[in-house]
């Protein structure tokens, strides 16, 4: 018979997966709000570098973009990390997660655009 002292396995093992998923949420909140501040600073380059052509405008289009996705996955990030509930946190995790990753993969992208003039 287990000490009075020592807690239920299956409670460790929550605990230890829910502190894993905070911790997951805080670095998706804190590397997407950073990536808002780089989206929009890459913007106000380009304006200032290039004169109207049309990588510029098809560049800053797709930074305002991916600065919504960073926005996006930051909010829910910030929800996850609020909510009481292990189940939502879980499901508000994976969803930012997915709108980070979505995000990374659009700014990649705009750096082919904006390096090579894709067009």
């Amino acid at each position: 018979m287990p000490a009075a002292h020592e807690s239920h396995p299956h409670a460790d093992t929550r605990h230890v997966n829910r502190t894993l998923e905070a911790d997951l949420c805080i670095h998706i909140f804190t590397a997407s709000a950073a990536l808002v501040g780089v989206c929009l600073t890459v913007i106000g380059l380009l304006h200032i570098v290039t004169a109207t052509t049309k990588v510029a405008t098809i560049g800053d289009d797709l930074l305002a973009a991916d600065a919504t996705l960073f926005m996006l996955a930051c909010v829910l990030a910030y929800w996850a990390l609020r909510s009481r509930s292990s189940r939502r946190m879980h499901r508000l995790e994976r969803v930012a997660d997915a709108i980070f990753l979505a995000g990374l993969l659009l700014m990649t992208i705009v750096c082919g655009v904006i390096t090579w003039a894709i067009l």
